[in-house]
């Protein structure tokens, strides 16, 4: 490294972040304000480019079953090791963005979400390792995309 840190620009991916060579704004304790303050819905608004993705993905990172908790080492979610013992990397997350969902109209907007809930499931029914689930994805994946091209 060069001594000069770079602005992780485009990076939304938590795990992709390499805090040695990137700027980053530890956020982390966003988790603990979540886990006590609880609240049955909360809603994230930033403008564009504001780093919505990244923090989702922390998140994910943080609860994550197999997730890796070295990435939340120095941090300050760190400093919490009775949160860190109980929550990290025990349940597994569906993490859905929306940022591929577009389309010139309504209906290939849900077209395009309809795919990238379908995705995030059926990885979702591999992880737990469900064949039942696996098959029943992939036989209504089937059976909505042959009755589109049949009309």
């Amino acid at each position: 490294m060069t001594g000069k840190k770079k602005l992780p620009i485009g990076i939304d991916i938590f795990e992709k972040l390499d805090r040695e060579e990137f700027y980053y704004v530890d956020k982390t304790g966003m988790i603990e304000d979540l886990l006590q303050n609880r609240s049955e819905v909360n809603l994230f608004t930033r403008p564009r480019r504001f780093g919505k993705s990244l923090n989702m993905s922390m998140m994910k990172a943080f609860f994550e079953i197999g997730g890796d908790p070295a990435l939340f080492k120095g941090l300050k979610i760190s400093e919490r090791k009775d949160l860190c013992e109980k929550y990290m990397g025990q349940f597994p997350v569906i993490f859905i963005s929306l940022k591929s969902v577009e389309g010139l109209s309504f209906t290939a907007a849900c077209d395009a979400l309809k795919t990238v809930i379908g995705t995030e499931a059926f990885c979702e029914a591999f992880l737990e390792q469900n064949p039942e689930k696996i098959e029943e994805i992939f036989s209504d994946y089937l059976w909505n995309n042959c009755k589109v091209m049949l009309g």
